[in-house]
């Protein structure tokens, strides 16, 4: 049985997205054991009780202006975990910016699941957060996650040498963006597509 409405930050069609809670510890470590080949290249989510903790503290604080906020999506008809959006280093004032990492979970990878999830998160960037821009740095061998952004409208900016240190190694990424008005002109076609 879905979540009640109170509990969902943003919904979409067939995903919904809100903060993490301790109570979802068990969902999540289970997810992320069930996931350990996709995500063993790619990323370092948290994956025991205290790391998951932490992860609850830092991304699902509640202040006017967090400088993390992180998301779980989740899927509407029965609730089940499909992976997270996580904003970092949240940054007002001139800068008005922030980055973005994400992660699916098997076996609900590749379902179209997390597009929808992504344009929920840029909405509660660009909306609630007030950002003017978001950064993505994805390894440019991890197609479906450069597929994923550059189908919701991210604009490749530029490679990084030796960026981030993943699984033990200094691996290189690309840079994509997204500006607040590409934001705008994209939910505009979307919405006009959307009306026909």
């Amino acid at each position: 049985m879905p979540t009640s409405k109170r509990a969902t930050t943003i919904a979409g069609t067939n995903v919904y997205l809100r903060p993490p809670r301790p109570s979802d510890a068990v969902a999540f470590l289970r997810s992320v054991r069930a996931s350990a080949k996709l995500h063993r290249n790619w990323v370092k989510v948290p994956d025991s009780p205290r790391h998951f903790a932490a992860y609850v503290r830092r991304y699902a604080q509640r202040a006017k202006a967090p400088r993390h906020a992180g998301f779980l999506v989740l899927r509407r008809t029965d609730d089940a975990l499909v992976g997270a959006y996580n904003f970092s280093e949240i940054v007002h004032g001139a800068f008005e910016s922030a980055y973005l990492g994400y992660y699916a979970f098997a076996p609900l990878a590749a379902h179209g699941y997390m597009t929808e999830g992504l344009h929920l998160a840029l909405d509660i960037a660009y909306r609630r957060l007030r950002l003017h821009r978001i950064e993505v740095n994805i390894q440019p061998t991890n197609f479906r996650s450069v597929a994923l952004v550059e189908r919701v409208g991210f604009t490749c900016e530029g490679h990084s040498r030796r960026y981030v240190k993943i699984a033990g190694r200094w691996r290189d990424h690309v840079r994509y963006a997204m500006l607040a008005e590409d934001w705008r002109a994209l939910r505009s076609r979307r919405r006009s597509r959307h009306e026909r």
